[in-house]
């Protein structure tokens, strides 16, 4: 008595570099205060796991209240609005006076549900060690065996010229590109048009950045992550940024200022219909070729293409791109 195989899922036969990439929502919302955190929640709750969010304990922290405040996020961090655990805090720079007693409140009070730490204005990978050190101290005594990942916020030429060192470290998921502070470490040197718009993409010190950020973020496995649009209640802006660095910087994920941006946000990172019906076809087919070579509109697929439409399903599948009931149910499984 025989039985057919069950199909072959791509994850089990599709060759990838690497298997550790971490997967994360294309949204980063930012926080700086426990009410705007509990709004944020909420709207997490309501459009689901599509955003992260993180408490910012670095600009949003009252003058002389730092630790009053680390505090009160983390307290929001670990409360039942955290539904899906996928909230992080930024915390003050490593070498800052308070960071040491910042980083015991947040651990002590939410480290069990902190999603990641971002830590700004990084200038070389000793500082993430330093961090690191830190933070096992308190994973070991809270019992985690997975090590919190960081988020490092490149903000400098400095920073930039070690982007690839920081991007090794196993620690770090993603390089995040601060506009601003990267813009003024220049000392009026690159002018105020350049945080605004096209400007910010194309002048030749920001692009190299964009770039440098992005290749050393991919050379590693770890995630590119753009900076804020200053533009606050302007979703479109947002959006139209958040397409610019995807499409031409190769991008995953976009920082939030705003609820008004979010949403634009996630939609510039969905993949267009089309392809993910043609991602769908194609990968049906190969399934059923089991992952050999296809024709499909008189073209020739085999497993390098398969890994390209892959990654346009899980980029739909991560923005809530609502995908033909076959396709959900051969890759999915049930909504």
């Amino acid at each position: 008595m025989s039985s057919q195989a069950a199909p072959r899922s791509p994850g089990s036969v599709l060759y990838r570099e690497r298997d550790s990439r971490p997967v994360l929502p294309v949204c980063d919302h930012y926080c700086g205060s426990p009410a705007l955190l509990a709004k944020s929640l909420a709207l997490q709750g309501r459009l689901g796991p599509v955003l992260d969010i993180t408490a910012d304990c670095e600009d949003g922290a009252p003058a002389g209240d730092e630790l009053g405040h680390a505090l009160r996020m983390a307290q929001a961090i670990d409360s039942p609005g955290n539904r899906f655990n996928r909230v992080g805090a930024r915390t003050h720079p490593v070498f800052h006076a308070c960071f040491k007693a910042e980083l015991d409140t947040l651990m002590t009070h939410a480290g069990h549900r902190l999603a990641y730490l971002t830590l700004p204005k990084v200038r070389s990978v000793a500082e993430i060690c330093t961090a690191s050190t830190l933070c096992q101290q308190h994973e070991a005594h809270l019992g985690l065996t997975t090590p919190i990942p960081f988020q490092v916020l490149i903000e400098s030429p400095a920073a930039l010229a070690e982007v690839h060192a920081m991007a090794a470290h196993p620690r770090v998921q993603a390089l995040c590109f601060g506009l601003m502070d990267y813009v003024s470490s220049f000392e009026g040197a690159i002018g105020a048009d350049a945080l605004h718009g096209a400007r910010q993409f194309e002048h030749p010190l920001l692009a190299r950045a964009l770039t440098d950020i992005s290749l050393a973020a991919h050379a590693h496995g770890k995630v590119a992550v753009h900076s804020v649009t200053l533009a606050i209640g302007d979703g479109t802006a947002a959006g139209e940024d958040a397409l610019r660095a995807a499409r031409d910087f190769g991008y995953q994920r976009k920082w939030s200022i705003h609820p008004r941006q979010v949403e634009p946000i996630i939609a510039a990172f969905q993949p267009p219909a089309q392809d993910v019906r043609r991602a769908g076809e194609i990968l049906l087919a190969a399934q059923a070729a089991d992952w050999g070579p296809i024709r499909h509109v008189d073209e020739l697929h085999d497993r390098a293409s398969y890994r390209y439409w892959w990654h346009v399903l899980q980029q739909a599948w991560r923005t809530g791109v609502p995908l033909p009931p076959d396709v959900q149910a051969a890759f999915f499984g049930d909504a």
